[in-house]
């Protein structure tokens, strides 16, 4: 297999402005461990981080004067690598759950797949109605909206409706999200 370079996915690098890329009259000076050393000037800040052999590494630019850090550019990217890790680790992807029904479907089938919706949405997750209509099932639309109305009569303590039934094509659905966000 070729791989053609525009194909391929690059990460974004983030620049970090450190020592005398830092083009700034005057910043607020932090130490490793987070003390503020005060507000100077910026050759001044060069000349203490130099001295303590550490560099100076540019927190933030959009305060008044802009932040600055003596620490190692080594440490402080393996700090944002971190930072980063963890906030992908809380970052919660709210699944989707899809929940197929018939409009002509026996009581017990109906039931467990009742049953199945309502742990879904105890567990805090999203659930998809859908209902096929094959054939001529199409004629008795109102069938697939009256089962719909059960289950939504029925998980209305634990669910809110969030997408109405609406037909597409030949399918209705509908989408029903937890009322308490999140009961795991």
């Amino acid at each position: 297999m070729i791989r053609k370079p525009y194909l391929q996915r690059r990460r974004a690098q983030e620049f970090i402005k450190a020592n005398h890329h830092i083009r700034y009259p005057q910043v607020r000076v932090l130490t490793d461990k987070g003390e503020t050393l005060g507000v100077m000037t910026t050759a001044e800040a060069l000349s203490q981080a130099q001295e303590a052999g550490k560099d100076l590494v540019l927190i933030t630019e959009v305060a008044q004067p802009p932040v600055v850090k003596i620490i190692e550019l080594s440490k402080h990217k393996y700090q944002l690598q971190q930072k980063q890790a963890a906030d992908r680790k809380k970052a919660k992807v709210q699944e989707i759950k899809e929940v197929r029904f018939g409009p002509f479907m026996g009581e017990q089938d109906f039931e467990s797949r009742l049953k199945r919706v309502i742990e879904f949405l105890e567990k805090g997750h999203k659930v998809r109605l859908s209902l096929m209509f094959r054939g001529r099932q199409i004629t008795k639309k109102e069938f697939g909206y009256e089962t719909f109305e059960t289950i939504i009569n029925r998980t209305n303590e634990i669910a809110s409706v969030e997408m109405a039934p609406k037909m597409l094509g030949r399918k209705l659905i509908a989408q029903l999200s937890p009322a308490n966000k999140g009961k795991k």
